[in-house]
């Protein structure tokens, strides 16, 4: 593989932007891919992965170059270096990188493997919080299958489409794509492609949804007709694959705190040709109040940590702090007890978070019908990612007793 200077460049600077300037990556490698518009797909495709690579792989990198932050431009070549020993690519004489010790590069990576949370690129207290809450061996698989790159699933919009009709439609993009067992709604794509420029995406066959993501919806349980409240729709992923399941029939309110996330789900219900959906911001108690007792299926899909959730946001290692997760954790429990007044007797209500954190799931689920007898717990499914393959979920299914 030979390095081309522009690409380079634009990687560089993009981790200088994620790591010293606060950006989120997904945005760093937005705004990286429309430096050039001459690129072609591998170009794109390269700074992409690579901003994310050494992103994912911060810690292990800086402790190899022994550098730390805030880096300096000199310091961001050497964790580029090192990010190319370590995946065999020739180093070019440029001015920018200096002479690079490879053996000693790769005897600092043998070495420094032997120590998780330096391997696994995380944080002291993000590997001390893990041990306590799933077990040295449970917490080792997991953190080591956060890290690898996450697939790109489809949810197919079965208001529209059909798994064959889509996979057939994206093949004539050159896009190959396999179904996935045990998830009815998903396809998986075979290479990564850049999905949202085909005519399949923009007619509405399909959304971008994990194949954990995928359960929540369906866990619910909910039939044609229904009036079901998703309480923390965002921009409605969710909400949508609960549209198709309830075959467009019925009334679907879709809840939360930011208007913006709501104005996106908006546009993408429109272009998935979803109509029964009715949007709500919850700007004060009242429109939850409004709905106590009102409705079939509430879903709760909970503000949380999102360590699940790491391989596709490699970045939210370093913007996590403990104290955030201690505070989740009470609106958690907050959010859980206002929001299943809204569930009617019979009904039934889906508590969801994208964490593998016991003290964010089943701990939330157990504090709750300890205070709420009205409610009891039918099920509940524990996702992890080093078991399945996608991201780590879970989600508890309760009914309100009649």
């Amino acid at each position: 593989m030979r390095l081309h200077r522009n690409l380079t460049y634009a990687v560089i600077d993009s981790i200088r932007d994620v790591f010293n300037e606060g950006v989120y990556a997904d945005k760093a490698v937005q705004k990286a891919l429309k430096r050039d518009s001459r690129w072609g797909a591998r170009d794109r495709k390269f700074v992409a992965e690579t901003i994310y690579d050494i992103v994912r792989w911060k810690r292990l990198y800086a402790e190899i170059a022994e550098v730390k932050e805030p880096f300096t431009r000199p310091n961001l070549w050497r964790l580029f270096s090192v990010w190319c020993v370590l995946r065999g690519i020739p180093l070019p004489d440029w001015n920018q990188i200096e002479p690079t010790p490879s053996r000693r590069i790769k005897g600092r990576f043998d070495e420094l493997s032997k120590i998780r949370k330096i391997k696994e690129s995380i944080p002291d207290w993000l590997d001390e919080m893990g041990v306590a809450e799933l077990g040295e061996k449970k917490w080792s698989k997991e953190i080591t299958a956060l890290n690898k790159q996450a697939e790109v699933i489809l949810r197919v919009n079965s208001l529209k489409t059909t798994k064959e009709e889509l996979q057939a439609a994206l093949v004539e993009d050159g896009i190959e794509t396999v179904m996935l067992p045990d998830h009815p709604d998903a396809i998986k794509l075979v290479e990564r492609a850049n999905v949202f420029r085909t005519d399949s995406f923009h007619k509405g066959w399909f959304e971008v949804q994990d194949a954990s993501s995928q359960l929540v919806a369906a866990y619910l349980d909910v039939k044609p007709g229904m009036k079901v409240i998703d309480t923390c729709a965002g921009a409605g992923g969710k909400t949508l694959h609960l549209a198709a399941l309830m075959e467009n029939k019925g009334q679907i309110i879709a809840m939360d705190i930011y208007e913006s996330k709501l104005k996106k789900l908006k546009i993408r219900a429109k272009r998935d040709g979803v109509h029964n959906i009715t949007l709500r911001t919850i700007d004060s108690t009242k429109p939850i109040k409004k709905l106590h007792g009102k409705a079939d299926r509430v879903l709760i899909d909970a503000p949380c940590s999102g360590i699940g959730v790491i391989r596709r946001n490699p970045d939210s290692k370093w913007k996590l702090q403990p104290e955030f997760i201690d505070n989740i954790r009470a609106v958690q429990q907050d959010i859980l007890t206002r929001y299943s007044k809204m569930v009617k007797d019979g009904g039934k209500l889906v508590y969801a978070t994208c964490s593998v954190l016991p003290s964010e799931n089943q701990d939330q689920v157990q504090a709750f019908l300890k205070t709420n007898t009205d409610f009891k717990l039918i099920s509940d499914k524990k996702v992890l990612s080093s078991e399945s393959g996608y991201d780590g979920f879970y989600m508890a299914l309760l009914e309100k007793k009649k």
